[in-house]
C-alpha cells in the first residue's frame, strides 16, 4: 500500500527483480573468486557471466514446490547457464547469499536516505538563515515563556538533521560488511581468500566473525537511525501542526491551489501531511523494535528474523525515503506568518520580560524573594485580568519605583535584549 505514493527509486530497489539481481552480484563475484584460484576453468567462468540469468514467474513456479526461496533462484539460474551451473554457490551456504546481497541494497537504499537528508538539511539552513530576526514567542509547558526567533527554531532542526545524517553514515558503516563463510561461519567448505577477493569486487568488506548470519545488531542499529530520524521529522511536523492552530497561526504547511480541507466545512485548512508524517513515524518506531528483536536467534541462527525483515527493512527505508521529501516540500514551502509572531508575543501584555525585571531588581540589591514576589505580585493581576501591561504596573509600584528609574523599566522591555547573541549562535551553522 505504502509503495504506491513513494517515489521509484526507492520503491524499485526492494522490488523481486533487484533483489534477484543482488542475489546473482553475489553469486557471480564468489564464482569470480573461485575462477582467480584457480577453482573455476576460465571458460567456465565466462559461460557463467555470459548466460547467467533468472526468471521471475519462473523461481516462482519452481519455489512452490521446493518451498525453499534460494534453491528455487539458483534451480532458474543453472537453466540458463547448462553445465557450468556446477560452479555456482560452490562451498556456500543460503546466507552467504542472502546476507551479502541484502548489505548491497542497504548501502544503495542509505544512499537515498543520505541524498534526501542533505536535500533536507539545506531546506532547513536557508529557512533558519531567511528568518535569523524573525522575532516570535517562545513556549515551555505551552505557555508564553520568553521571546525567541523563528530562525533559531528552525536551527535547532537544522543541527538536528545534521547530526542524523552522521549516524547514518555511521550505520551505513556497519552494514558494508558481506559474509561469504559457509553453513556455521568456519569457512570449511570455502577459504577466507575467496570471501575477500568476493567481497573486494562487490565493494564490501568482510564481516569480523558470524555463524550463518552477519550479525543483525547491524541492522538494529541502522533501523534504530531511521527511526531517529522519523522522530525527528515528527518533531518539526508537531511543531507545525501547534502553530497552525486557529489561535496561534504563526506557520501554516502549503494548501495548493484546489485543494480542499474537509468534505463538510469550505473554509477549513487542515495540516493533514503533518499529521500523515506524525502517522506514519509510528510504523517506522514499531518497525524498529522488531529489527531489535531479531538479535537474538537461536545458537547458529533460527530463521525467525527472516519473514521479519522481509517487511520491516524496505517499509522503513520506503518510509523514510517518502517522510523526508514530504517534509522537504512543507519547509521549502512553508507559510510563514511574522505579524502574527508579533500579535502572539504581545499577548499577554508584557508579562514575557518578567525574568529581565527580577534580575534588574536584584542587581539593584533586593534579595531574589523580594524581587520575585514583587514581579509576581503585578504578572498575576494581568492573568487575573487587570487591563494595563507590566510595564505600567511596573511604572506605578512604589517598591520597584524605589530601585528603578522610568528609563530603567522602559529598557527592560526592549525586544532587542533578546537577539543579541543570535549572531553568536548563527556561527556555528
Amino acid at each position: 500500500m505504502i509503495q504506491r505514493y513513494t517515489l521509484p527509486e526507492m520503491g524499485n530497489l526492494w522490488s523481486d527483480y533487484a533483489k534477484y539481481k543482488s542475489w546473482l552480484d553475489v553469486e557471480l563475484a564468489v564464482c569470480y573468486a573461485w575462477m582467480k584460484k584457480g577453482k573455476i576453468p576460465l571458460n567456465d567462468y565466462r559461460i557463467i557471466v555470459k548466460k547467467a540469468d533468472f526468471n521471475i514467474k519462473e523461481i516462482e513456479k519452481i519455489e512452490e514446490k521446493v518451498r525453499h526461496d534460494v534453491i528455487a533462484f539458483l534451480t532458474s539460474v543453472a537453466k540458463k547457464v547448462g553445465k557450468s551451473s556446477r560452479f555456482i554457490h560452490m562451498g556456500m551456504t543460503s546466507n552467504d547469499m542472502l546476507d551479502t546481497a541484502m548489505s548491497l541494497r542497504l548501502l544503495k537504499a542509505c544512499d537515498i536516505v543520505e541524498k534526501d537528508l542533505k536535500n533536507f538539511i539545506r531546506i532547513l539552513k536557508n529557512l533558519a538563515l531567511k528568518h535569523k530576526n524573525t522575532v516570535m514567542i517562545g513556549r515551555t509547558h505551552n505557555i508564553h515563556a520568553e521571546p525567541t526567533t523563528f530562525g533559531l527554531k528552525v536551527l535547532i532542526w537544522y543541527f538536528e538533521m545534521k547530526r542524523n545524517l552522521d549516524r547514518l553514515l555511521k550505520a551505513k558503516e556497519e552494514v558494508k560488511v558481506g559474509k561469504i563463510s559457509g553453513a556455521v561461519g568456519n569457512y570449511a567448505n570455502i577459504s577466507p581468500v575467496i570471501e575477500k577477493i568476493a567481497l573486494k569486487k562487490l565493494g564490501l568488506k568482510p564481516a569480523d566473525a558470524t555463524n550463518q548470519i552477519i550479525q543483525r545488531d547491524r541492522y538494529a542499529f541502522l533501523m534504530s537511525v531511521l527511526a531517529i530520524i522519523a522522530g525527528g521529522i515528527e518533531k518539526i511536523a508537531t511543531e507545525i501542526r501547534n502553530l497552525q492552530h486557529t489561535e496561534i497561526l504563526e506557520v501554516e504547511e502549503p494548501f495548493s491551489k484546489g485543494q480542499k480541507g474537509s468534505s463538510a466545512m469550505p473554509h477549513k485548512r487542515n495540516p493533514v501531511v503533518c499529521e500523515q508524517l506524525s502517522g506514519l513515524t509510528r510504523l517506522v518506531r514499531t518497525n524498529t523494535l522488531a529489527a531489535f528483536e531479531n538479535i537474538a536467534l537461536w545458537h547458529e541462527r533460527d530463521i525467525s528474523h527472516s519473514s521479519v525483515e522481509r517487511v520491516i527493512i524496505p517499509d522503513n527505508f520506503i518510509l523514510i525515503n517518502y517522510m523526508l521529501n514530504k517534509i522537504s516540500w512543507i519547509m521549502e514551502n512553508l507559510n510563514v506568518y511574522p505579524e502574527n509572531m508579533k500579535k502572539n508575543l504581545n499577548h499577554l501584555k508584557g508579562l514575557v520580560f518578567s525574568q529581565r525585571v527580577l534580575l534588574a531588581l536584584i542587581e539593584k540589591g533586593m534579595t531574589r524573594e523580594q524581587a520575585y514576589k514583587i514581579v509576581q505580585e503585578n504578572a498575576m493581576k494581568i492573568w487575573a485580568g487587570e487591563k494595563k501591561d507590566l510595564k505600567t504596573l511596573l511604572l506605578e509600584d512604589k517598591k520597584v519605583r524605589a530601585k528603578l528609574s522610568e528609563k530603567e523599566i522602559e529598557d527592560l522591555f526592549d525586544i532587542n535584549y533578546y537577539l543579541k547573541n543570535i549572531d553568536e549562535i548563527y556561527k556555528r551553522v
